[in-house]
């Protein structure tokens, strides 16, 4: 089984030019788009059967100054009735006037955790005006994934996206799930690992890296197996191609296992038909 926990929903005329231009480049699969640029839920739940996803987190990305502006209801919208898909919630506290207020709405739609992203929506991720939704997604059980590490896009401040203000977050509510994505990429891997070795409930997601590669930038990638989350950063990722990469690797069953679906399913409760 894969569960991939890193797919960004929206349509071609809701991401900027170059996000899409980027897109083209580095995606093997567009068909779940139809000729007006609109994503279809048919065409993609096809496209997980076709190269072996059986869930797929849809993540929502409200970041107009440097990606776009997919918001939640849109996730929402392009989940409806698909099991299989399962939305998170997106609040640039920016723009958000009731940010709490919006993440309970949201949880009680169906939404399974919350994605922040520092480096897009420019803010640090221990800023305190997010604090409550943190306390809230403690409460609730649900996890938060935040974007760690660089980004090539036009507007993007990297200086947000270092693991080590998770830190923080991860002793102030150490109940709480927290996923870094791309695993500090560009400059903090070292520090990333380090953070999920001594923190509990601090865990990567390997989207938007070779999975040829993921030894190297993580040494300690079989002993930590129960800490790592397979994603593909779909549309800006080829989802086929990283599932081999994973298979290919040299490390245990057990840990491929881990990291494809199984750590998936124990954080994202998510419960086999």
């Amino acid at each position: 089984m894969v569960v991939d926990v890193h797919v960004h929903c929206g349509n071609m005329n809701q991401w900027n030019p170059q996000i899409l231009d980027w897109m083209r480049k580095v995606n093997g699969d567009f068909s779940p788009f139809d000729q007006e640029g609109v994503l279809r839920q048919k065409a993609f739940v096809e496209m997980m059967d076709r190269v072996g996803v059986d869930y797929a987190v849809i993540l929502p990305e409200v970041a107009p100054a440097v990606t776009g502006n997919i918001t939640t209801d849109d996730a929402l919208e392009f989940c409806k009735g698909c099991n299989r898909l399962l939305p998170f919630v997106s609040i640039n506290i920016h723009f958000s006037r009731e940010p709490l207020r919006e993440f309970e709405r949201y949880l009680s739609m169906g939404c399974r955790g919350l994605k922040v992203h520092p480096v897009h929506q420019l803010f640090y991720p221990n800023d305190p005006r997010i604090y409550p939704l943190y306390e809230l997604a403690q409460s609730a059980g649900v996890p938060v994934m935040f974007h760690t590490g660089s980004s090539i896009f036009p507007g993007a401040k990297i200086k947000y996206g270092d693991p080590i203000y998770l830190d923080e977050i991860a002793v102030d509510f150490p109940k709480l799930t927290i996923i870094m994505s791309h695993g500090g990429r560009g400059f903090w891997y070292d520090k990333a690992q380090f953070l999920t070795q001594i923190r509990p409930n601090v865990y990567i997601d390997i989207c938007g890296l070779p999975p040829h590669k993921l030894l190297d930038l993580f040494p300690k990638l079989e002993r930590l197996h129960h800490k790592f989350l397979f994603g593909t950063d779909w549309p800006g990722g080829d989802i086929k191609r990283s599932i081999e990469g994973v298979l290919a690797l040299p490390i245990s069953n057990e840990a491929k296992e881990a990291i494809l679906y199984k750590n998936a399913f124990r954080l994202l409760r998510i419960e086999k038909d």
